[in-house]
């Protein structure tokens, strides 16, 4: 997984990134508040409340690299999540109540809305032969 130099350093060359995220750094270097909040690193300059209301498209990548180091609850838990899936639990099939990994260990929930306009157009022909 490669972090995007703009999370660490969002006040430096921003060249490198699409038109869009472009806008909001640039934005973001404008707000001179911000640059003093950025000396206190840059874990607690993106975990502010205003960051994800004024700046959602850089809010919405820099998060998923945003994860602390994982503490014995997280790691049990994670545990307890595979055990589960590997078990005689996976033999049944509720995979919509047991869930994917990922998803049972992410606080993050899927953009249900955005997925079924990306796969909207897919139709399945099933014709009786």
């Amino acid at each position: 997984m490669v972090i995007p130099p703009w999370i660490i350093k969002p006040y430096g060359d921003i060249e490198e990134t699409n038109v869009i995220i472009q806008e909001e750094l640039t934005e973001l270097s404008t707000n001179e508040e911000l640059k003093v909040q950025f000396k206190n690193g840059y874990q607690q300059f993106w975990l502010q409340n205003n960051i994800p209301v004024t700046y959602p498209v850089l809010w919405n990548i820099a998060r998923t690299f945003l994860i602390s180091f994982p503490s014995s609850y997280l790691v049990e838990r994670g545990f307890s999540a595979v055990t589960n899936l590997l078990t005689k639990k996976r033999n049944r099939l509720d995979i919509i109540s047991r869930g994917d990994l990922r998803l049972t260990l992410t606080k993050l929930s899927p953009n249900v809305d955005n997925l079924l306009l990306k796969h909207q157009n897919v139709r399945f022909d099933v014709t009786k032969q």
